[in-house]
């Protein structure tokens, strides 16, 4: 099978070239917007017929999530607009189509983990337009896996992980919100069990939504205080409340998302999210 990768040079794209080699039953066409500009329908045609295809698998993203409340135009262009594109050339082309999406599209309301089918209430700019995303993806009638994940940190790119150990490392001291619930999810583990799925060939008919994230619950501060224990800088966290550190953007006060869905159906294993804190940490060569 070969597989259009979009987004190519992010977190998650790259840990799909890490994998690349331990799947040789796959092609991979990596792309990024110096290749190909998903919004872009010309270019995004040209690419398919060029290449041939038989899934995409869409990581690129406008992830800003504070920005995006100062650019609404460009994180639905991205976000939204994009995404209907590729379903529509995956619709014409007879492809499938791998979408990622996000855990804030739920309100955070709630205190159960959420599962596929729950309501989604998106509560900031960036939250809407993955929302219209996955909207987009769905009405192309495509044969599509829309898959929500959460908290998604690498050895590339930016992201929280990267964060504490700057800032950790230079101040020495960081206060860090413990009143934000969730689950950190490794990139390296997301892209595997992707692959996992196209390798299997159980793609339903239609557009079909899932959730993946790490094993386990963790607020920003647990989440932190592990970073801290793995790496061994010298830093102390200071647990602090929402309030006490606005931003532009409102974020889900409890987005854990449920993953039985994808564990009954393809039967995946889920690391524990500090197990694969630890991985990633060993192979940015914070642990020795």
């Amino acid at each position: 099978m070969k597989l259009l990768i979009t987004g190519s040079n992010g977190q998650l794209g790259n840990e799909f070239k890490v994998l690349a080699p331990l799947f040789p039953g796959f092609q991979f066409v990596f792309t990024d917007i110096e290749e190909l500009d998903i919004c872009d329908e010309r270019a995004l045609e040209a690419m398919i017929v060029s290449e041939k295809p038989e899934a995409i698998i869409n990581c690129a993203a406008y992830t800003a999530v504070d920005k995006a409340e100062q650019e609404p135009e460009k994180a639905f262009r991205i976000n939204a607009t994009a995404p209907g594109k590729l379903a529509e050339a995956a619709l014409h082309h007879n492809l499938i189509l791998i979408h990622i999406s996000t855990d804030y599209v739920f309100g955070g309301k709630t205190f159960r983990p959420y599962t596929e089918d729950d309501n989604k209430e998106p509560v900031s700019v960036y939250a809407r337009s993955k929302d219209a995303g996955e909207e987009a993806v769905r009405g192309s009638k495509t044969k599509a896996l829309i898959i929500r994940t959460s908290w998604l940190y690498s050895e590339f790119g930016n992201n929280f992980v990267k964060t504490i150990l700057k800032y950790g490392r230079e101040r020495g001291k960081l206060n860090v919100v413990f009143d934000q619930i969730g689950c950190p999810t490794y990139a390296y583990d997301l892209a595997l069990v992707i692959l996992t799925l196209l390798q299997s060939g159980n793609q339903a008919e239609g557009t079909t939504v899932y959730h993946y994230a790490n094993e386990g619950v963790a607020s920003w501060y647990d989440f932190a205080k592990a970073i801290v224990e793995f790496s061994g800088i010298d830093c102390t966290l200071h647990a602090i409340e929402t309030r006490d550190y606005p931003l532009p953007a409102a974020r889900p006060w409890y987005s854990v998302l449920n993953k039985a869905k994808i564990r009954e159906t393809f039967g995946v294993e889920i690391p524990y999210w500090r197990d694969s804190l630890k991985t990633c940490l060993q192979k940015m060569g914070e642990i020795i």
